[in-house]
């Protein structure tokens, strides 16, 4: 089975309309729209570059995009319904595309108020991640916490909790990159 091959568009208006279809079927950061719209232009040639970047324009100024609005809201999304970390919020909003002053902004006011240990024993809960009963088994809980975007320090604080054999504890903080905590 072959796919069509996508028209390419040619007008501003045809590309207006593709992003605003594109926009209604979810909210994008202006990164992620303007990969889209290079998809369905001539960008070898200085009129499809100059589309894109008249597009993405109106849409701001028309306020149907905007990476502190995306950010603001994907930040609490993920932190509500999915009990992530800071962390792992901040590097999923660079992988989107969502850079420097925006994306601090955002993630500051998202997770202001937020007790990151209380967060890190809701995801546990949500994800039915019980109490550890060796080593293997903890060291994987640990390794789940700072992949959700907890720092190492929290995670050792709940692990303590859980009267974790303190030697294993240390052995572990001590493998520890730096770049982590």
């Amino acid at each position: 089975m072959s796919f069509a091959r996508q028209r390419k568009l040619a007008t501003e208006s045809e590309l207006y309309e593709y992003a605003v279809n594109a926009l209604a079927r979810r909210m994008r950061t202006i990164a992620e729209l303007k990969r889209m719209l290079r998809r369905r232009v001539d960008t070898e040639s200085e009129i499809g570059q100059t589309l894109v970047e008249l597009v993405t324009r109106r849409l701001k100024d028309q306020g149907y995009l905007s990476d502190l609005k995306y950010a603001a809201l994907y930040s609490a999304l993920r932190r509500d319904n999915e009990k992530f970390g800071r962390r792992r919020v901040i590097s999923d909003l660079k992988a989107k595309g969502v850079h420097g002053e925006v994306l601090d902004k955002a993630v500051e006011s998202a997770f202001a108020e937020v007790d990151d240990q209380k967060q890190a024993r809701e995801y546990l809960r949500r994800k039915r991640i019980e109490r550890p009963r060796n080593q293997k088994q903890a060291a994987r809980v640990f390794r789940q916490l700072v992949r959700a975007g907890f720092r190492s320090s929290t995670v050792f604080q709940i692990l303590r909790k859980w009267d974790l054999d303190e030697e294993f504890l240390l052995a572990l903080e001590q493998d520890l990159p730096e770049s982590i905590d």
